[in-house]
């Protein structure tokens, strides 16, 4: 499970980089989508909130995820700063997926905390942290938009980031014969005679060669056979 993002020495909390993201306006109907106005921008004001929520749609990668529809456990705490909205919390939610090795299907239990900002758009530049210059790339801005915070991408990243890229239904999974696609787990003792291409040829000319000594026996047989007839 990663770790939530700590504040580093000197500064209370992560902000975004430069190259901000304007988030589009948050509908209050979704249950991702939290109400900020008790805390009043009061700084040092916090709300804890518990909250069950349906997963929404392809939330995980292609070999696992969060089930959409699937309840997903919410516990925050939101913190009133100066420039907005701390938000810290944890999320526990079903997983379900394929082995990467078998194909057989994977049922775990996710549990992941996180932390984010959501800073108010009026707020005085001067009194936010400056991003490195390399994280313009990688990070946005997340805003308080009408006294609103919409949590789904924080809980997107959060969850993808703990997730197992290669899941396995079990750590020794033998996984699938690579010739024939049988599941080992079903036959343990599931093997094909190797042979060896660069005799391949000359094994089928040797079944030919004794094909045709066969019918060559054969037929001095017959021969034989009528002679005595005769």
């Amino acid at each position: 499970m990663p770790a939530a993002r700590t504040p580093a020495a000197g500064r209370p909390y992560r902000h975004r980089g430069k190259q901000e993201a304007l988030n589009a306006r948050p509908d209050h109907r979704n249950p991702l989508v939290f109400d900020t106005h008790e805390l009043g921008r009061r700084p040092g004001a916090m709300q804890r909130l518990s909250r069950s929520v349906e997963a929404p749609a392809d939330l995980g990668i292609e070999v696992i995820g969060v089930p959409a529809g699937a309840t997903v456990e919410l516990d925050l705490r939101l913190e009133s700063v100066m420039e907005g909205v701390l938000v810290t919390g944890t999320a526990r939610a079903p997983l379900s997926g394929e082995c990467v090795r078998c194909l057989e299907p994977v049922e775990r239990e996710l549990e992941t905390d996180f932390q984010e900002m959501f800073s108010y758009p009026d707020a005085d530049s001067r009194t936010r942290h400056e991003a490195e210059p390399e994280d313009d790339a990688e990070e946005e801005t997340f805003f308080v938009e009408d006294g609103l915070i919409d949590l789904e991408p924080v809980l997107r990243d959060a969850v993808v980031l703990a997730l197992p890229l290669q899941p396995v239904c079990r750590e020794d999974c033998p996984g699938l014969c690579p010739q024939c696609g049988a599941r080992l787990e079903d036959d343990p003792d599931h093997h094909h005679d190797a042979v060896d291409i660069r005799w391949a040829a000359l094994q089928g000319l040797a079944d030919t060669v004794q094909g045709g000594g066969k019918d060559n026996v054969s037929g001095a047989e017959a021969g034989a056979d009528e002679k005595q007839e005769k």
